[in-house]
């Protein structure tokens, strides 16, 4: 009997004892859905990169009749919040890339404007989505640079957490301006110009705002401009991008403050650039309410420029850049507004010849 209760004893301790090693090396659920989400993000990063190569190869494809197509590296200020400042490397400048496009029939002799073209998106990347746009700035024998900025996507998880909305990444976008003044004897200094819409629109203005002496004039098509009143608007998920602890770290509640910095139209008492702003009242995206108030600021601080709401117009965020004739009448405004300041060679003088710079070399 007394072995038999010594041997009940040492099975229930063996039992014991294989549920805890068990215990210890299987996860709590918890911890199996965060590896899980770990796993994900890194697979979204990878496709993410294989987008990038694929899309890369369609600019050749796109622009190889009109245009030399290169992407460079180049560097950005060093990081926001250094988290490792013991780390080897860790207060080096930002390594990203950008798009640089020259007209084939360029003469290296002569001089040509600069546009400056930083692409939309919380995260996303400068895409052949964009490619008929280019097609039209380099028929009017434009050069164009389009920065790939801290916080884009098709480069790896570590470079999408950089992200520094209306931070650093307005910083990578005068970089890249800098990079072709120094690197191109065929960029004339005088004439370099910057546009872009939403997010772009948004790193427009502040490039404006924050260096008035670098740029001859810029355009701003829908820009994301209050990005406190954006928070009000906007679901729940769109704002945790913002708070994330990789980007801003706090929520507009917690820190108004900060949000209202990175906002255009909190800062156009610095406005000294001739500059032309549109948006539509059906945009799903920055809602007008958010390009009124640049509007009214503007109009407030007696700052001179071009403006104009569309009504209800087809397209909704993205009406001036889609292929409708409409879309063209409006892009034909926009580039006849920077051309008075740019002064390109083959400046448009009706949509039809718009038109064919989307199919034919001029």
């Amino acid at each position: 009997m007394k072995k038999t209760i010594l041997l009940l004893w040492a099975l229930a301790a063996g039992t014991l004892s294989l549920a805890q090693e068990r215990s210890a090396r299987t996860p709590s659920l918890e911890e199996q859905v965060a590896a899980l989400q770990r796993e994900l993000e890194g697979m979204r990063h990878t496709f993410d990169n294989l987008d990038k190569a694929v899309d890369d190869v369609r600019w050749h494809q796109r622009l190889g009749d009109v245009a030399y197509v290169d992407k460079v590296i180049i560097t950005g200020p060093p990081p926001a919040v250094v988290r490792n400042p013991t780390g080897q490397g860790a207060k080096n400048p930002v390594r990203f890339s950008s798009y640089v496009f020259i007209p084939s029939n360029l003469d290296p002799k002569k001089k040509y404007p600069l546009l400056v073209l930083p692409h939309g998106g919380v995260h996303s990347n400068f895409n052949t989505a964009y490619a008929h746009i280019i097609r039209e700035l380099i028929a009017q024998e434009y050069v164009v640079v389009a920065p790939e900025y801290r916080g884009s996507t098709g480069y790896g998880g570590g470079f999408y957490r950089l992200i520094d909305y209306g931070g650093l990444e307005v910083e990578d976008t005068k970089a890249s301006r800098d990079y072709m003044l120094k690197n191109y004897d065929f960029v004339d200094k005088d004439r370099v110009g910057i546009l872009g819409w939403s997010h772009g629109g948004m790193i427009t203005l502040l490039n404006l705002f924050d260096h008035p002496d670098d740029y001859k004039v810029g355009y701003a098509g829908v820009p994301v401009s209050d990005l406190v009143a954006r928070m009000g608007y906007k679901t729940q998920g769109y704002r945790d991008m913002y708070s994330a602890d990789y980007h801003m770290g706090k929520s507009a509640y917690e820190n108004v403050n900060e949000y209202r910095r990175r906002s255009p139209a909190w800062n156009t008492h610095k406005l000294k650039t001739p500059l032309l702003v549109h948006t539509n009242t059906i945009d799903e995206d920055v809602n007008v309410l958010e390009v009124e108030h640049l509007i009214k600021a503007l109009k407030a601080d007696g700052k001179k420029f071009e403006y104009e709401i569309y009504k209800d117009v087809p397209g909704g965020h993205t009406f001036d850049r889609i292929d409708n004739f409409g879309a063209k009448e409006i892009r034909l405004k926009v580039y006849t507004f920077l051309a008075q300041y740019l002064k390109p060679n083959k400046s448009f003088k009706n949509v039809n010849e718009l038109n064919a710079a989307g199919y034919f070399p001029r």
